[in-house]
């Protein structure tokens, strides 16, 4: 049996091959793909300057490694209302809509982030971006999530996952190039006015991707029907409440894990451990393979293991990464492979994210339903670094990392166990 958004022609083709699915596609459906796919990639080229231009920021305005921490968190948290926004928006203006708005968006602060004179410019500025920067995701993710048939979502969902760790690999190609042509000074303020070309990108997406089918057969029996126009209060409501607590949950496991590992091994690494890799390109490197290649094997298997058991394989396998960089001592050599299974099962876990929330949540409060769940999880996961500093004056920093790491995970299993299995759900308008 067929849905509004499964066209008859395709319901009996034969499988084979990871990207069997993209070759039935319409053009409208492909061209929606690669507009999430590159967009995604973009948001992350911009968010991920950052990280290469603050000692550069350190050197030349003689700001802290506080104040730099403060921009971070800055944009994080702004990230999660810009997040729960767009949610808002996409059910009430359109996905694809939404979508050029945050690319619009997270494009034009990146550049006043290139123009700014001073850090309280700079602090506003990444501060604005972050808006556009979470947003973008809750966007595409919605949008992917009903353009493409229940069997397949979680493959092309993850692929547009995927395009993170291509944008973050993008970001440090054009960070070597920029800071070899131009002195230091000029360099940095270059980056991020480079920042500014997606925008161009959002041409495209005006011109070529439409809204999904499913989405415009629910806004039409809206307007036929004065009065049943859905609320953002909804998700909240006793249907699905259960489902968004739940959700929030799973959400804060993943995000909350991430951020603990992300931000605190490589300063344990370097001043316990004392390991010179970790600041090398060779590392990073390692870690945005093993990222790709995590995002990628997550988007094959969630479709055919399950959303669940594919949640609880990756929180386990970046648990026990955590545990094993935390308690077992090794050297450079080993430590630089080690960055393979760090992004592998640490991103990993984000890949089924978009197709789960997608189906979790009826069509009239997708965005909404899905912005709120993944931010609540970006909002209160960004805490968990401020934790574990604050338990590390207590108990010695690795075992700190262990412990939030475990907790982390240990809350995502949980909340998967107690969600529906929504794999092949088809999607009602």
């Amino acid at each position: 049996m067929t849905t509004p958004n499964e066209p008859a022609h395709r319901a009996t083709e034969p499988r084979s091959g990871f990207l069997s699915w993209y070759h039935p596609l319409s053009r409208q459906e492909k061209r929606t793909f690669w507009s999430c796919k590159v967009g995604y990639a973009l948001d992350a080229m911009d968010t991920q300057f950052l990280s290469f231009v603050i000692p550069t920021l350190i050197a030349i305005w003689g700001i802290t490694k506080a104040d730099a921490g403060l921009i971070g968190t800055a944009t994080l948290l702004a990230s999660a209302v810009g997040g729960w926004a767009a949610g808002i928006l996409s059910d009430r203006i359109g996905r694809v809509k939404t979508l050029q708005l945050t690319i619009l968006w997270f494009a034009f602060f990146t550049l006043l982030c290139g123009l700014a004179q001073n850090f309280g410019q700079l602090l506003v500025a990444r501060a604005l971006m972050g808006l556009g920067f979470g947003g973008e995701w809750t966007a595409g993710a919605v949008l992917m999530g009903e353009i493409i048939r229940a069997r397949d979502r979680g493959k092309a969902v993850g692929l547009v996952q995927a395009g993170w760790a291509l944008g973050w690999g993008l970001s440090a190609l054009l960070f070597a190039l920029v800071f070899s042509l131009l002195p230091a000074k000029l360099a940095w303020r270059a980056l991020f006015i480079i920042g500014v070309l997606p925008a161009v990108f959002v041409i495209f997406i005006r011109r070529f991707v439409r809204e999904p089918e499913i989405y415009q057969q629910h806004k039409a029996h809206e307007s036929a029907a004065p009065g049943t126009a859905a609320r953002f209060t909804d998700i909240f409501s006793r249907d699905l409440l259960s489902v968004t607590l739940r959700a929030s949950l799973l959400t804060t496991g993943a995000q909350g894990g991430y951020y603990a590992i992300a931000t605190w091994l490589p300063t344990f690494l370097t001043t316990e451990r004392h390991l010179t890799v970790l600041g090398t390109g060779g590392y990073l490197a390692m870690v945005i393979l093993g990222s790709y290649a995590g995002y990628l094997s997550s988007a094959l298997l969630t479709d055919r293991i399950g959303r669940r058991n594919n949640f609880i394989l990756f929180a386990l396998g970046a648990l026990g990464i955590a545990l094993t960089y935390t308690n077992v001592v090794v050297g450079n050599t080993a430590m630089l492979f080690l960055g393979l299974p760090l992004g592998f099962f640490a991103s990993g876990v984000f890949s089924g994210m978009g197709a789960f929330l997608t189906e979790l949540f009826p069509t009239r409060v997708r965005g909404s339903g899905q912005g709120f769940c993944y931010n609540v999880g970006r909002a209160v996961g960004a805490l968990f670094p401020f934790l574990i500093g604050l338990a590390s004056q207590h108990m010695p920093l690795g075992h700190a990392i262990g412990v939030f790491a475990a907790i982390a995970y240990g809350v995502l299993i949980l909340a998967a166990l107690t969600l529906p299995e929504t794999r092949g759900k088809q999607l009602e308008p």
